[in-house]
């Protein structure tokens, strides 16, 4: 199957039906849209997959088609006069995918290097920003477009000093954003500052995100990957401390166990934003999907992280068991009908398959043997990439994005099937 679908990609004739059918099909097409330089919706995603296809199979070409895709995503990003900075939409993205393609940074070292000197200047400018921040966007800090994921691209490069800098700026000023005030941490988002109206009707005084895609749990699991690294800043331990338990007391209970909401709402009293502490109100949207981006899944890596960066074995047993709890719900109650990675079946089998790689756990194994049960019973020959996403409404698209399409969840069942070690999803922070 993933074999099939490499070769579908291969074809330019069907890589551009594949992109021609996503724009038709989609029912968000303001938010759903082919460009070349992404890595979510674009060729350096498909970059990521050829790295990952060159890895298992050596010496059959994959890194050629990669070095194709990168190339289209690099000329395209040189054409744009601002594309975004971040990983999954924007310019980390584009040095993610050369860093992927570039066999330990043997390959690509001009690219890398204009990218990076890209990267940095505008990381620093954005990191100033935020030091004295007191609420701002997700997207100034989380993992799809803020500091979190740019932070996972900088965390590969250990072997260039400026990189390194630059990292540091981004864990100190994350460090301030989780540290903050008693009262109400400072990454939170005032209402006014929440993008989409739909979401602001939802929560009009703001809410915390929570997360792995959107929230806190980003910047948590970028700390603790640094600082298991030995990449650590002053008052970093403390940030995983007070955002770890953050975490634990936001946490939501049903029949099946540990879960959380997609976010805690603030509420305004005398003209400001303080945190909403009533448990029951957090929980009036009830328990989040059971994926990468929203849910125990992702946050309970994220804890699982935390605790391995500071010993902590509390949070590593929470990680464990929100897990644990995501596979004693039944099938058709974990939110995940599509196959692909952000908020499907795949995420899900990936951030399974670190669990039971770092546990040697024959239970998440058996998990993770019926996952790709499940996503081998989703393919199909008759679709034109062999998985479709599934939108609300299990509204289907041919999508050939990384994040949301077949190559997402090929890469994972390449990871599901051999023995080479995945290194793309340090992009997801699983990693």
């Amino acid at each position: 199957m993933v074999r099939r679908l490499a070769s579908r990609l291969s074809s330019k004739e069907i890589l551009a039906q594949a992109i021609d059918a996503t724009r038709v099909q989609t029912a968000f097409p303001r938010s759903v849209q082919w460009i070349p330089y992404s890595v979510a919706q674009g060729y350096a995603g498909l970059a990521l997959f050829w790295a990952q296809m060159d890895a298992c199979f050596p010496g059959e070409g994959w890194d050629l088609r990669g070095r194709d895709h990168l190339a289209l995503a690099a000329r395209d990003l040189e054409r744009s006069e601002q594309p975004p900075l971040g990983i999954f939409a924007g310019v980390a993205g584009v040095a993610f995918a050369a860093w992927g393609l570039s066999r330990g940074g043997t390959r690509y070292q001009r690219l890398l290097t204009v990218l990076d000197n890209s990267i940095i200047q505008r990381t620093v400018h954005l990191a100033n920003r935020l030091k004295d921040a007191d609420g701002c966007s997700v997207s100034d800090f989380d993992v799809i477009s803020g500091l979190a994921g740019i932070g996972a691209y900088l965390l590969c490069r250990s072997d260039d000093r400026a990189c390194v800098d630059c990292l540091y700026v981004v864990l100190q000023t994350l460090v301030g954003l989780l540290n903050g005030r008693e009262d109400l941490p400072k990454w939170h988002t005032p209402g006014r500052l929440i993008g989409d109206e739909q979401t602001r009707d939802l929560y009009p005084g703001g809410w915390l995100n929570c997360g792995l895609a959107h929230g806190g749990p980003g910047p948590l699991a970028l700390l603790s990957l640094a600082h298991s690294k030995g990449i650590t800043v002053a008052e970093l331990p403390e940030a995983i401390v007070r955002t770890a338990d953050w975490l634990c007391d936001y946490r939501i209970d049903d029949r099946f166990g540990i879960n959380w909401p997609t976010a805690v709402p603030l509420v305004y009293a005398e003209g400001e934003a303080r945190q909403a502490i009533d448990h029951a109100r957090a929980a009036t949207a009830g328990p989040s999907r059971c994926a990468w981006c929203y849910g125990s899944p992702g946050v309970g890596r994220a804890l699982w992280l935390a605790g391995e960066a500071i010993d902590c074995q509390r949070y590593r047993d929470l990680g464990i068991s929100a897990l644990e709890a995501v596979f004693r719900r039944p099938v058709a109650d974990r939110s995940i009908d599509s196959p692909t990675f952000c908020h499907g079946v795949a995420g899900l089998l990936q951030v399974t398959l670190r669990f039971a790689n770092d546990l040697q756990n024959d239970n998440f194994r058996s998990a993770a043997d019926a996952l790709v049960g499940q996503l081998l019973a989703s393919y199909s020959s008759d679709f034109l990439l062999g998985w479709r996403n599934l939108e609300i409404d299990s509204h289907a698209t041919d999508q050939p994005g990384f994040l949301d399409g077949a190559p997402g969840v090929a890469a994972v069942l390449l990871a599901a099937a051999t023995n080479s070690t995945p290194t793309w999803d340090r992009i997801f922070l699983l990693s």
